[in-house]
């Protein structure tokens, strides 16, 4: 189910929210519709949450059914209540925006290239995949630059032929292009989203929601 939903009048969720199958970390000050929009539309339990004292949860952190990995200046404090749900690491690495960084399902990761060995060590052990390094459209901040879920990736507008080949071999599902909030590129910034359903920025136009139910709800 898609859902068009803002957090505190700003169309790009993804920057703020992420979730996996059944959980979504949410800021704190998250509004009421935008929580619900994720609940319902995603069929998940959202935990308000900082982490790192930030609200921009979606930059910093990626996740999948098998865990979660997200910055390292994020506090022992913040990340506790979530081990008790899954495994949940802070990586060691001074690109330490996940959520930007990495771009994943439950069958494969891909990640920025310049993340160290250390970090990819951590990754591999925190989400449970396969782990490819390797950029999209240009861009080495793939998982701000697409959306993938367990049924399809939706990609950057400049991706070409054999990054989507690419990107379906790795992740086991179809992948499309498309843009959100109006034309905008950064599709995984502009969205929040799982095989369920889907939070969108509000912004985003019926041709580009009808490319996110093809490409990520077939």
């Amino acid at each position: 189910m898609l859902k068009l939903s803002s957090y505190n009048g700003n169309p790009f969720v993804g920057v703020y929210c992420v979730a996996n199958e059944s959980l979504a970390l949410v800021p704190l000050d998250a509004p009421e519709g935008l929580v619900a929009d994720i609940e319902e539309g995603m069929n998940v339990r959202a935990m308000p949450t900082s982490l790192a004292t930030s609200t921009i949860l979606g930059t910093l952190t990626a996740m999948n059914s098998y865990g979660a990995i997200t910055t390292g200046m994020a506090t022992l404090a913040e990340v506790r209540p979530f081990r008790k749900e899954m495994t949940f690491k802070r990586i060691k690495d001074r690109l330490n925006a996940c959520g930007n960084n990495i771009l994943v399902n439950d069958n494969a990761a891909l990640v920025n290239p310049d993340l160290g060995p250390t970090a990819i060590k951590q990754i591999k052990e925190a989400l449970q995949v396969e782990i490819v390094q390797g950029m999209v459209a240009g861009h080495k901040t793939v998982g701000s630059v697409c959306a993938a879920t367990n049924k399809g990736v939706l990609c950057h507008p400049s991706t070409t032929k054999a990054e989507l080949e690419m990107l379906r071999s790795l992740f086991k599902v179809p992948t499309a292009i498309g843009t959100l909030n109006y034309g905008a590129p950064l599709v995984g910034a502009c969205m929040i989203a799982n095989s369920k359903g889907a939070a969108v920025g509000f912004r985003s136009t019926p041709i580009e929601l009808g490319r996110v139910e093809d490409a990520l709800f077939p």
